[in-house]
């Protein structure tokens, strides 16, 4: 999807900071983004470590406040200040994949997914989600006995089985090899294809942003480019 302008923005960060107190030393991982991600595109973010990528992410997902500015879901400001409306919005709005898979290793994969559509208001069952992640067949098997793969692939599972309007995904192949991370981004791509998804990865692999409808890199906290990818690269054919 090339971005249009009249496509509405689902989630906007409006003047953006965030500053960290380490001893005596202010960090300030956020300097002033405006960043808005919308309906339905594959958005990439790229920075090398340091840059404020997952504090942006973060602080877009609900897991952290911002020092300054704004955030608008669907053109409403966030209620940063009320803990009971945050924890709503992230269960009913947003999907998180992070880097670890975060799975319970006592429960089967089936079980690990129905963690999150016991609580959703209209979700897939853990069957539907796991068959669109390609594993069907491993719907029993417990954490241990999945590889690196098929752990995030679950984890993915587990994210897009409440349905939400937004996946948020940091690093989610950085704990694989090249040939297992391809799997993941394609499993990635077809949940934005098929289910409309909203979708941002953070990621310091810049061959990944060929694969993008826009590309946002951060530097010192701050946006230092931004670009609108003409067509969207087949995951396979990606080299990093």
């Amino acid at each position: 999807m090339a971005e249009r302008s009249d496509v509405p923005p689902v989630l906007e960060g409006c003047a953006l900071t965030k500053t960290y107190r380490m001893g005596e030393v202010d960090v300030h991982a956020l300097r002033g983004v405006d960043i808005a991600l919308r309906e339905g595109e594959f958005m990439v973010l790229l920075g090398a470590s340091g840059s404020g990528k997952s504090t942006l992410v973060n602080l877009l997902g609900g897991l952290d406040s911002p020092t300054s500015g704004e955030i608008l879901h669907r053109g409403r400001p966030l209620p940063l200040s009320s803990d009971a409306e945050l924890t709503r919005y992230r269960r009913e709005s947003v999907g998180f994949v992070f880097q670890f898979y975060n799975l319970m290793p006592s429960l089967t994969a089936r079980e690990n997914v129905a963690l999150v559509t016991d609580i959703a208001r209209e979700p897939m069952s853990p069957e539907e989600a796991l068959e669109l992640v390609g594993l069907a067949p491993r719907l029993d098997h417990f954490p241990s006995q999945l590889s690196g793969g098929e752990q995030q692939r679950v984890s993915i599972a587990r994210a897009v089985a409440k349905r939400p309007e937004i996946l948020l995904c940091d690093e989610p192949t950085g704990a694989l090899d090249f040939r297992t991370g391809i799997l993941v981004l394609e499993v990635l791509e077809r949940v934005n294809r098929e289910l409309g998804t909203t979708t941002a990865i953070i990621t310091h692999n810049a061959p990944i942003a060929a694969m993008a409808d826009r590309v946002v890199t951060l530097a010192d906290g701050r946006i230092a480019s931004e670009e609108t990818n003409s067509s969207r690269a087949d995951p396979g054919s990606i080299r990093w």
